[in-house]
C-alpha cells in the first residue's frame, strides 16, 4: 500500500482559494478575534495560572500542498506531551494515522474544560488572518501523520486547511479516518460560498452538542 513519506507541494494539485473565500476569512477572523477577545484573555490567564509552560501551543502542521506552518492553540496538555504520545499509541481510538484518546492523561485540568468547549481552538483565528488557514477547510494534520497517508489521502491537502470542516459538523463521532478523508474530498468538490456558510452555521451546534469530542 503506497504511503506518502514526504509531501512537497509540487506533487499535489493545489486549488487556489477563490477571492470570496479570502474576503470571508479576513472579515470572519477579525470579527471573531474582536468578539472572543475577552474570552481568549480569560482562557490565557487560566492556562497560565493552572499549569507550567507557555500559554500558546505552537506546532508545525501541514497546510496547503503539505507546506508546513505554525499552528496555534491554547495549551491544553502538559509541556512534554509530545514525548509521551508513542507510549499511549495502544489507546488510540481512531483508525489511520490520527491519534485521539478519551481521558488522555497528558491533558491538564483546565485543558479538559477548554477542549470540552473547543476554546483551545480560538487562537486559530490568527492563523486564518495570516492566511495559513481558512475558516472552513480540512483540519490541518501533523507532519508525522501526513507521512503515513496513502497517496489518495493526500488530496485533503489540496485545499487550505480550516478551523471547521464538513467532518466536524456531520461525523465528528465517526472513528474511521478514511470516512474523514472522504468528507474532506467531498468538501473540496462542493466548495462554494453558500456551502461554507452552511458549515459555519452548523459549527456552533456541533460544539454545543460535543458529539464525538475527546
Amino acid at each position: 500500500m503506497a504511503v506518502i513519506r514526504h509531501v512537497p507541494a509540487s506533487i499535489l494539485f493545489c486549488r487556489r482559494s477563490p477571492f470570496w473565500k479570502r474576503v470571508m476569512d479576513i472579515a470572519g477572523s477579525l470579527a471573531a478575534i474582536l468578539f472572543f477577545g475577552p474570552l481568549m484573555l480569560g482562557v490565557a490567564i487560566a492556562v497560565k495560572l493552572t499549569s507550567e509552560g507557555p500559554i500558546i501551543f505552537r506546532q508545525k502542521r501541514a497546510g496547503l500542498g503539505g507546506k508546513p506552518f505554525d499552528f496555534y492553540k491554547f495549551r491544553s496538555m502538559v509541556v512534554d506531551a509530545e514525548r509521551h504520545k508513542r507510549e499511549l499509541a495502544r489507546f488510540n481510538e481512531r483508525t489511520g494515522p490520527v491519534f485521539k484518546m478519551t481521558n488522555d492523561p497528558r491533558v491538564t485540568p483546565i485543558g479538559k474544560f477548554i477542549r470540552k468547549w473547543s476554546l483551545d481552538e480560538l487562537p486559530q483565528f490568527f492563523n486564518v488572518l495570516k492566511g495559513d488557514m481558512s475558516l472552513v477547510g480540512p483540519r490541518p494534520p501533523t507532519l508525522d501523520e501526513v507521512e503515513e497517508y496513502e497517496i489518495w489521502q493526500g488530496r485533503r491537502l489540496e485545499v487550505k486547511p480550516g478551523i471547521t470542516c464538513l467532518w466536524q459538523v456531520t461525523a465528528r463521532q465517526d472513528r474511521d479516518f478514511e470516512r474523514w478523508v472522504r468528507l474532506d474530498i467531498e468538501y473540496e468538490r462542493r466548495q462554494s460560498f453558500l456551502f461554507d456558510l452552511k458549515i459555519l452555521f452548523m459549527t456552533p451546534l456541533a460544539v454545543i452538542s460535543r458529539k464525538g469530542a475527546v
